[in-house]
């Protein structure tokens, strides 16, 4: 069921994304391009999707559960380090360069062109160069605690 939730909204995504025009990248080139000839356009867009995701999560936010998963899973960090900002600045200079992320590139997989069959790839090979890189050391052992033995009390403070 969970499956098919997914490609459901998924595909409503997609959808949307296909809609506001942002699998054009001259218009998200436009929209980027605060120095030359602007398209604010896609910032309807923003103010739209900002809008829902509010009222929605007002609502959300009451509910003692997801409707279709069995908590909620929600990030415990509170600060911004160097990867979430290498990852930003590296995010932000693809998309400026190309007018692709991965969301409306991936929905343009509907209307393929050349270059999209050039970034496509370049997006998986950073996935799995970021995975390689960033990967969890294997088979470490935390060592454990040895007690010790002494005459005295314990003591705090």
């Amino acid at each position: 069921m969970n499956n098919i939730i997914t490609l459901l909204v998924s595909l409503l995504f997609g959808f949307g994304l296909a809609l506001s025009g942002m699998t054009h990248t001259e218009k998200v080139l436009g929209f980027l391009d605060v120095a030359g000839v602007w398209d604010p356009s896609l910032l309807f867009v923003l103010g739209g999707a900002v809008s829902v995701t509010l009222v929605s999560f007002f609502f959300i936010r009451k509910l003692p559960k997801p409707l279709f998963a069995d908590k909620f899973r929600l990030t415990d960090a509170k600060h911004v380090d160097r990867p979430l900002l290498v990852g930003s600045i590296l995010f932000g200079v693809g998309w400026g360069i190309s007018g692709y992320c991965p969301g409306p590139a991936i929905a343009l997989l509907a209307a393929p062109n050349w270059e999209l069959w050039v970034f496509l790839p370049a997006m998986l090979s950073g996935f799995v160069a970021h995975r390689l890189l960033h990967k969890a050391p294997q088979n470490i052992t935390q060592p454990t605690p040895q007690t010790v033995q002494t005459d005295e009390p314990n003591v705090c403070g």
